[in-house]
């Protein structure tokens, strides 16, 4: 791509971009029974909850179908890859939104974004778009679910600005040794209260990384409250087929994959994300024969590759697609991305 073809680009996603409505982006915010935030001019009784019953039908039809898309939207080794070289920075999520339609946003894991920031996020994506984020490291890693009401409340007020683009929210938990808990018990003894506190007209998911902790008590406990278990590829987790031969770890009425490989391994090769260096077809394959049965039990199934999987998360999300669509036979996007996704990299 030449340079002005790189400056016709910029200056039409840019275009594009001022065209997509600013949900709530000059209005003041209350909080209504910790339910979804709605304007303050229109937070009378009768209209919050014809708002909060709309909203929710909105974002289950937002979520029909299968979502793909990487963890993150910029990383070293993408300008000139993924993104056509030259293209600002400041364009780069709304080129991403033109290849997907849902991104998992890692940046919040590190700290609660500022408010500006998830304005533009939003200002950026079209409609229909999903964003789904972590939840900050301060919830999940540092306080381990114990006093952190006031973190978690400011988390929520900041991604509520995203409004129906608003996807699922991941508690990523690291590996518990004994001195953090005996065992899974004790942790759902933390678990348990805190998910029965967890506001409506959300969209939540747990990932674990204490394998023996996948027991029906704990996949029982989020399906008690709806909240998704996170089903990764991650070097000491167990392999896709495993994650259903003991129970069902459909746990709500979407499902959250993870492709995250083995970060320590692939780093000693590489840290720059600009290509496939792992072959993960087979892998892909496994993934694509459980999920396929997840597919035909009309389950939303949202899917996100990271850079430490193969090499190159757009890369990875390509090879899932190709495998799916001879696999299955036919696209599942409700969005209909598949020719967007198909000139990737052409």
């Amino acid at each position: 791509m030449s340079k002005l073809d790189v400056r016709e680009l910029a200056i039409q996603l840019e275009r594009e971009s001022k065209q997509v409505p600013k949900a709530a982006e000059e209005e003041e915010f209350v909080f209504l029974d910790r339910s979804r935030r709605i304007p303050e001019t229109q937070s009378s009784c009768m209209f919050s909850t014809l708002h909060k019953m709309s909203h929710f039908r909105d974002r289950i039809a937002l979520m029909a179908g299968l979502r793909i898309g990487t963890s993150a939207f910029t990383a070293a080794g993408w300008p000139g890859t993924f993104y056509p070289e030259g293209l600002p920075e400041r364009e780069y999520l709304t080129y991403y939104a033109t290849k997907f339609d849902t991104v998992e946003v890692d940046s919040t894991f590190y700290r609660t974004p500022a408010l500006t920031t998830v304005k533009r996020w939003n200002s950026k994506t079209p409609k229909g778009f999903l964003f789904a984020a972590k939840i900050p490291q301060r919830i999940t890693h540092e306080k381990v679910l114990v006093d952190c009401e006031e973190e978690f409340s400011e988390f929520l007020k900041v991604m509520d600005v995203l409004d129906e683009k608003l996807g699922p929210l991941l508690f990523q938990f690291g590996y518990f040794n004994k001195k953090a808990f005996l065992g899974v018990n004790d942790f759902l003894a933390r678990l348990k209260p805190f998910l029965k506190k967890l506001p409506k007209g959300y969209k939540f998911a747990v990932e674990i990384r204490n394998k023996n902790w996948l027991v029906p008590q704990f996949i029982e406990a989020l399906r008690e409250r709806g909240v998704a278990l996170a089903l990764i590829d991650q070097a000491w987790m167990p392999r896709p087929a495993k994650w259903f031969e003991k129970f069902d770890p459909i746990t709500a009425e979407f499902t959250y994959v993870r492709w995250l490989g083995d970060r320590k391994g692939i780093e000693e090769q590489t840290k720059l994300w600009n290509k496939i260096i792992v072959d993960r077809k087979p892998d892909l394959a496994e993934w694509v024969e459980v999920l396929k049965t997840v597919h035909k039990r009309k389950i939303q199934i949202l899917a996100f590759a990271n850079n430490h999987y193969a090499g190159y998360g757009p890369g990875t999300v390509e090879q899932f697609r190709k495998i799916w669509q001879r696999q299955v036979g036919k696209e599942t996007s409700t969005r209909n991305r598949a020719a967007a996704q198909g000139q990737l990299f052409k």
